[in-house]
């Protein structure tokens, strides 16, 4: 998945690059990585979670943001995650900063990247408060949610459902998943 480049790029050659091209791309550590494409079931999971969660943020004076919004996590490393939810708005036009909910949806090809560096970096950011992992193929919804300084794992299946702090949503999985053509 990975298109490395000879040598690390700085933020500023990303957003000249990215504003060229026609294609996106994570910059990850100062290296290019190509954004994957989106299956059926990619594209149905997110505009369920759009559907939930938007209406919730606008509430609490939020913004959603789905799939071509960036995130700079550190100087030399930006990501478009599949949404996300900020309530900070950041002082660039460019990307966020501050999310309070990241949301990636897992497949084959970014599945590795979501759990990997996107796991690492999105967990470091203080503003967080939790990161969903839902998966294309199957039943599955994971979350890290912040408890006071530390990070709570939770797997959850078909009949359970999870509490957001932010924004203040339970979504069911079964709910979530209804329709949806896994693996497509």
């Amino acid at each position: 998945m990975g298109e490395a480049a000879a040598k690390p790029l700085s933020l500023e050659a990303y957003l000249a690059l990215e504003a060229a091209s026609s294609r996106r791309h994570h910059l990850v550590e100062g290296f290019l990585w190509a954004k994957a494409g989106a299956g059926k079931a990619h594209n149905q999971l997110l505009t369920r979670l759009l559907l939930q969660l938007a209406p919730a943020a606008l509430a609490q004076g939020c913004e959603a943001y789905a799939a071509d919004r960036r995130l700079k996590t550190a100087q030399d490393t930006v990501f478009y995650p599949d949404l996300m939810v900020v309530c900070d708005p950041s002082p660039s036009p460019l990307y966020e900063e501050t999310p309070c909910l990241l949301v990636e949806i897992l497949s084959e090809s970014t599945e590795d990247l979501d759990r990997g560096k996107k796991l690492w970096h999105y967990l470091r950011l203080p503003s967080l408060k939790a990161y969903l992992m839902v998966d294309s193929r199957r039943m599955s919804l994971e979350a890290y949610l912040r408890q006071g300084e530390t990070w709570v794992y939770r797997a959850l299946g078909p009949k359970e459902a999870l509490a957001l702090p932010c924004p203040p949503v339970t979504l069911s999985v079964e709910a979530l998943y209804q329709g949806v053509e896994l693996g497509v």
